[in-house]
């Protein structure tokens, strides 16, 4: 009787089956993966926006204000057009706007032309858009090469 209550218990069997899974080479594909993936966001610069040049649409209005951003932050501002000034440099935005609004108010059929160097802050164009704006001139624009 003992040797029927040890095969029952056995269920029948010698041995067991397992099912697992051998979950060593996907963890060595996960790894290879990781390392790759941590590697490649160094080799490119996130600070770094090459914007595509824009194609001439038309031709820029006979008189105009006329806005010059530098790379190294310069500022500059002119009347170009029939009779054009010399455009003056500003030391710091404030001037810059100051300026701007004087001449808005000589000439407010003038539309403003913000011409930006490619390699110039994206921000700075943004604010001088915005301080255009706050003064009320409507007609602002970027000029292109």
């Amino acid at each position: 009787m003992a040797s029927s209550f040890n095969s029952s218990m056995r269920g029948g069997r010698g041995r067991k089956l397992k099912s697992e899974i051998n979950v060593v080479p996907y963890i060595d594909v996960m790894l290879v993966l990781l390392i790759i993936f941590m590697v490649m966001p160094s080799s490119n610069n996130p600070s770094v926006v090459n914007l595509p040049n824009a194609e001439k649409t038309t031709r820029p209005p006979d008189d105009y204000i006329q806005v010059v951003i530098k790379p190294n932050g310069a500022l500059s501002i002119g009347v170009q057009g029939k009779d054009p000034d010399a455009p003056e440099t500003a030391p710091n935005r404030e001037a810059l706007v100051r300026k701007l609004r004087t001449l808005h108010d000589d000439h407010p059929d003038y539309p403003v032309l913000i011409a930006g160097d490619k390699d110039s802050k994206y921000d700075d164009v943004i604010q001088l858009i915005s301080e255009a704006k706050k003064m009320g001139i409507n007609r602002v624009g970027l000029a292109t090469k």
